[in-house]
């Protein structure tokens, strides 16, 4: 059996900022908010959210005999997410500007599981960072890292919502768990609903055809043209606002500092820049995903 204690202290040594432990259980409700949502045209060009509904809402699906959902957190705030001056192009967001979280959080995920392992040889779990249907955020709130906020986030009292989430699903049971949190909350603040320049923000859910950060690296549905605001990857206007990402430190994780700083590259530097450069310069951070075409078409649209 797992002890919570222990997995709490061996996320820290391998570098996690936050983790909480969640037992597994139905989440039908959110299976019916999400069914709902795409119903309602909310989606968008994001078509993968219509697969595997029914496996989001059972982790059995995902590890036979699943018990415990371990959800971990990096924090990763730096100075470019207090946002950008209104006049700037080439906007990315910060959690872009370092190497890609998917390989970086996966890596201390199958660190955190050897020594896992190590106190007991047969513990037997998944590793997932965005890789797999499950409600990410939901157990991260029934793992009491923090809550839902309006703009659909994960925010938690320490770090805000500039995290980065990934989770190791496993059939052990815990010794115990955690609980939600019941003290804080986004309150009557509404200030990440006014900061959406094209209105996406529709009370704890995103209208994805009004979002910049799915129009700048989502598939484009047909006709889907909104306003970039100088945006070429990602967004942060409804974080940069938030008195809990306000007052969050600076992350210090070697693994989260930005290779690079947008706010020092105009707008001819991106339009010339080559495929060999793009590769050399921002090949391991998540903005290959949209590839150089793409950023470029993005900074076109934003002017």
């Amino acid at each position: 059996m797992l002890k919570l204690n222990d997995i709490k202290r061996l996320a820290r040594e391998v570098g996690f900022d936050l983790c909480g432990v969640a037992q597994c259980r139905d989440l039908e409700r959110d299976r019916a908010f999400l069914e709902g949502w795409l119903e309602r045209g909310f989606g968008g060009s994001l078509d993968y959210l219509k697969k595997n509904i029914a496996v989001r809402a059972d982790a059995t699906s995902l590890v036979e005999g699943a018990k415990t959902v371990i959800v971990c957190a990096l924090a990763y705030k730096n100075e470019i997410s207090n946002g950008y001056s209104c006049k700037s192009r080439g906007k990315v967001a910060s959690y872009a500007l370092t190497t890609d979280y998917h390989r970086t959080i996966k890596d201390m995920l199958f660190e955190l599981c050897r020594r896992l392992k190590a106190h007991d040889d047969s513990f037997a779990a998944r590793c997932f960072v965005d890789s797999a249907p499950i409600f990410e955020k939901r157990y991260a709130v029934e793992a009491g890292l923090g809550w839902i906020g309006r703009q659909s986030l994960l925010i938690t009292p320490d770090y805000g919502s500039f995290v980065l989430l990934g989770e190791v699903v496993t059939s052990a049971e815990c010794d115990s768990y955690d609980t939600p949190l019941d003290t804080v909350g986004c309150g009557e603040c509404r200030r990440c609903v006014e900061a959406c320049p094209n209105g996406a923000i529709k009370e704890r859910h995103i209208d994805t055809t009004r979002c910049i950060s799915c129009a700048t690296i989502e598939r484009r549905g047909e006709g889907e043209q909104c306003p970039l605001h100088g945006w070429i990857f990602g967004c942060d206007e409804c974080q940069s606002v938030c008195p809990y990402n306000r007052k969050a430190p600076c992350a210090t994780s070697p693994q989260v500092i930005p290779i690079f700083n947008p706010i020092e590259m105009t707008a001819e530097e991106w339009l010339s820049l080559s495929d060999e450069e793009f590769a050399s310069r921002f090949g391991s951070t998540p903005m290959q995903r949209a590839g150089l075409e793409r950023l470029k078409e993005n900074l076109e649209r934003s002017k």
